[in-house]
């Protein structure tokens, strides 16, 4: 019987109810005394019961009517109460934050920023993943992953939230064995670290102050699949590589790296938060905003 039940007839029987007679209930319900009558006979119709017992004068609920009725408001309350938490999390960012995000910048960029976004909103619980291969974020149920570099074409969303620089550095001793390079023909004679993540990675091009590009070709020495342990090979002195600036930046201030090729400029990367779906929920807007105001942060305190 259930099944046959208009659910839309509860609300108007708990209005009838609450108002205390049709023509209240109707300016309520913003419709017709006649609507609502007919609304409460086709209910009483599909279950089977009398609920009112009405006079020309006043109506009554019966004995069936007074307990139906205490249902009705209490599934109407849940069902409000249901309607205001969706409202919520439309609102207020809650549940799980699950991000992905590249090894040389996750534990150091992403962890501190995810653990204020946490503080900031303690109904969120976040999730790091770790690594440098490309993840499915829809198949391995990401929210979002913040990637580096240069992104490749793909059905998701993307938001940028900065710039870093390439640095094209080695070590004192390497340059000690080996000499240091003028121009970037020079690099074809040196030992490379590429980094195999990169489409490219033996192939760079370097542009001059005159806007020259000068496109050259390496020879690797050495291959790594992460940024962290290409800057590994290159602190020990196995050879040279281009490396993000905030991967470099203490090695160069304390000498363990110096910057060559000065008067030449590398493309500049990007960090990109992306994400599925055509907008991102109130959860991932705001650490968006959030990992955005931070990374400015650090840029400008370079």
């Amino acid at each position: 019987m259930a099944a046959d039940v208009n659910l839309n007839r509860l609300a108007v029987f708990v209005a009838l109810v609450r108002a205390g007679s049709f023509t209240a209930a109707a300016q309520q319900l913003g419709t017709t005394k006649a609507m609502v009558s007919q609304h409460l006979a086709k209910l009483e119709d599909e279950l089977g019961v009398t609920l009112l017992v009405r006079s020309t004068r006043k109506m009554s609920l019966t004995d069936a009517g007074e307990r139906f009725h205490e249902d009705c408001a209490r599934v109407l309350a849940d069902a409000e109460a249901a309607i205001a938490r969706l409202g919520e999390c439309r609102d207020t960012p809650m549940g799980v934050l699950r991000v992905a995000a590249a090894g040389d910048h996750g534990p150091a960029i992403v962890a501190p920023a995810l653990a204020a976004f946490a503080e900031r909103y303690p109904q969120v619980s976040v999730e790091l993943v770790v690594g440098d291969a490309i993840v499915d974020l829809i198949a391995e149920r990401f929210d979002l992953s913040i990637r580096l570099g240069w992104l490749r074409d793909s059905s998701l969303r993307a938001a940028k939230l900065a710039s870093f620089r390439q640095c094209l550095v080695a070590s004192p001793g390497y340059l000690a064995k080996r000499g240091t390079p003028e121009t970037p023909a020079d690099l074809a004679g040196h030992r490379w670290i590429a980094l195999t993540i990169l489409a490219s990675p033996t192939r760079w091009t370097f542009t001059g102050a005159d806007g020259t590009e000068h496109l050259v070709q390496m020879r690797s020495a050495a291959s790594a699949n992460t940024t962290l342990a290409a800057h590994g090979f290159v602190v020990a002195g196995m050879g040279m590589s281009v490396l993000p600036d905030y991967v470099v930046a203490d090695d160069l201030a304390a000498g363990r790296l110096l910057p060559l090729l000065a008067d030449f400029r590398l493309p500049e990367g990007g960090v990109h938060a992306v994400y599925p779906g055509r907008q991102p929920s109130i959860k991932v807007r705001a650490f968006i905003d959030l990992l955005r105001e931070r990374l400015q942060d650090v840029s400008t305190s370079r």
